[in-house]
């Protein structure tokens, strides 16, 4: 009987196994670091390109928020050169005023009421005088709210009260008011909106 030892044929086995099991082993361990390195990679690309995305935003906002403090600080300019220009506007037309004023008075006046002081601060007017009824200084009050010229009229005071002495004596009503003076912008103002709220008439019908 033959007899064959197969001991030596089983430790070359044995060891071929254990070092294809370390080959791929070390395989493995060379994709795994090849893998990490190129997600590693891409992932340090994105954060970079994200990196030049958030600069370019962030720098674009600065250049906005440089434009939008320009135009906030040029409509600053534009409003000082209306208010500018308005106050020029309103001298001028204030210069007429006076004459204005002295002629709606002269005009609202009816007869029988005197004025005694006419003082004017700013837009509005003192008015103080004598009638010869409560009656008189309401009409003359009335007269000043339908005014185109003048606004918000107020009766300081109004009572009656002895002008003369003894016989001579005669009862007058004392009256005191002030009322607002308008502007001409104000009066062409009011007469754009009067027209722009006319309403307009339709065109007639062909027959």
């Amino acid at each position: 009987m033959i007899k064959i030892n197969l001991l030596p044929h089983r430790e070359e086995k044995r060891k071929e196994l254990k070092n294809r099991f370390y080959s791929l082993l070390l395989l493995a361990a060379l994709i795994a670091a090849i893998l990490i390195i190129v997600v590693g990679v891409y992932f340090s690309t994105q954060i970079s390109s994200q990196n030049e995305r958030n600069a370019f935003i962030k720098k674009e906002n600065e250049t906005l928020d440089s434009k939008i403090k320009e135009v906030a600080n040029l409509k600053q300019e534009i409003d000082a050169l209306k208010a500018r220009q308005q106050a020029v506007e309103d001298l001028q037309g204030d210069r007429n005023q006076p004459v204005y004023m002295m002629n709606e008075l002269i005009k609202l006046a009816p007869e029988g009421l005197y004025l005694t002081l006419i003082k004017q601060d700013g837009q509005r007017i003192s008015i103080k005088g004598y009638a010869q009824s409560h009656g008189m200084v309401q009409v003359f009050f009335d007269s000043l709210s339908s005014s185109p010229w003048m606004s918000k009229p107020e009766i300081i005071q109004n009572k009656a009260v002895i002008q003369g002495v003894g016989r001579d004596g005669k009862r007058v009503i004392e009256f005191d008011l002030n009322v607002g003076i308008r502007r001409p912008r104000e009066l062409e103002a009011d007469a754009n909106k009067t027209e722009t709220a006319k309403p307009v008439s339709a065109a007639p019908k062909k027959p």
